[in-house]
């Protein structure tokens, strides 16, 4: 049947033929539309499933060939009306968000972020610090927070959700905008006009920088797909550690299959998902900080990136029982206290 237009939707699509894959590359390069996943129209291929969102004022030319797409491949529509569930995650009732029982059970304002950051380092004086390392584009300031000589990094995203600007996980200086990035602006993977051009970018490099000689351990979390990935993304060259880095996270996937009964894929990016540079996790390992990692949070695409809240809690025991197990295994590797080690 044809797919409506009465209101946003995201499709799952499987394209057969190189046909079918030349038409669905065509509708994802116009605005209308936005490709969820594969994160560039570069990796749509015959047989693997293709994620793509349709406003509902889709122009007739392009509603026409998804129509016609639609009639002659496998698809599904992953979610019906996602406004819905846009409106679902700005959804705060609670004056005091920290009052609340659900506290982590809710997406938050940056304001809500900030604030939380500055009680808790209020309330913990001798264990958390903040620390100012830039500002965003925005002029926004970015936060790191200094927890029992953890790092913990913060990082503010667009009000609507959606990509907007410069891709910052292409804007790192490694083997940058040659493969799984473009410079063109209006592509969700632009890489920007050169490496670290981005405040964002400059503020973590600078700081990783400064710290390079203390920081054992590197974790980037996004979504979505449910994959614990290690470099290198931008190379199939293996990384000089690629055993010990394989055999943390497929302890770490085997846990989160055991305590939660949920499957993640792992491995080095460019093997498991696709080439791709300028990514922060390569850069960090280039820099000499050996245990770098991407954590790809839930779900598989039934949500994509619009997770519902109730969702929350168990991706963060997913994430939180990942970076518990990769933490673990390097202080291992490290051979030093836990009370003595930067991570």
């Amino acid at each position: 049947s044809e797919i409506g237009t009465i209101c946003d939707q995201v499709l799952s699509i499987t394209p057969q033929t190189q046909e079918q894959v030349d038409i669905l590359r065509n509708v994802s390069t116009h605005y209308e539309t936005v490709l969820w996943q594969p994160v560039s129209n570069e990796y749509i291929s015959t047989q693997v499933q293709a994620h793509l969102y349709v406003p509902a004022n889709t122009s007739g030319h392009i509603q026409f060939q998804v129509n016609h797409l639609c009639l002659h491949v496998y698809f599904r529509v992953l979610l019906a009306n996602p406004n819905e569930l846009t409106k679902m995650q700005m959804k705060n009732d609670s004056t005091d968000p920290r009052s609340s029982s659900t506290f982590y059970e809710r997406y938050h304002t940056l304001e809500e972020i900030y604030d939380w950051i500055n009680r808790t380092a209020q309330d913990n004086p001798r264990t958390v610090k903040v620390i100012l390392i830039g500002s965003s584009y925005e002029k926004r300031p970015l936060y790191v927070l200094k927890v029992k000589r953890w790092w913990r990094k913060n990082r503010s995203i667009s009000k609507s959700g959606f990509c907007v600007g410069v891709d910052l996980n292409r804007n790192f200086d490694v083997d940058w905008g040659i493969k799984g990035s473009s410079q063109n602006p209006c592509e969700e993977i632009n890489c920007g006009p050169f490496p670290e051009s981005e405040p964002e970018t400059q503020a973590v490099a600078n700081f990783l920088r400064r710290h390079k000689d203390t920081v054992q351990l590197y974790i980037t979390i996004h979504s979505y797909s449910q994959m614990l990935i290690f470099p290198y993304s931008y190379t199939f060259d293996q990384a000089e550690n690629h055993n010990d880095l394989l055999e943390m996270v497929q302890e770490a996937a085997q846990r989160i299959k055991r305590y939660y009964r949920n499957t993640y894929t792992y491995g080095p990016g460019a093997a498991i998902l696709y080439p791709c540079s300028g990514g922060s996790d390569d850069w960090a390992y280039k820099l000499g900080i050996k245990y770098s990692f991407t954590f790809e949070l839930q779900d598989r695409g039934e949500y994509g990136f619009l997770l519902p809240p109730s969702h929350i809690s168990g991706a963060c025991n997913e994430a939180l029982l990942a970076v518990k197990t990769v933490a673990v295994k390097v202080l291992e590797k490290t051979q030093a206290p836990a009370n003595d080690h930067t991570i």
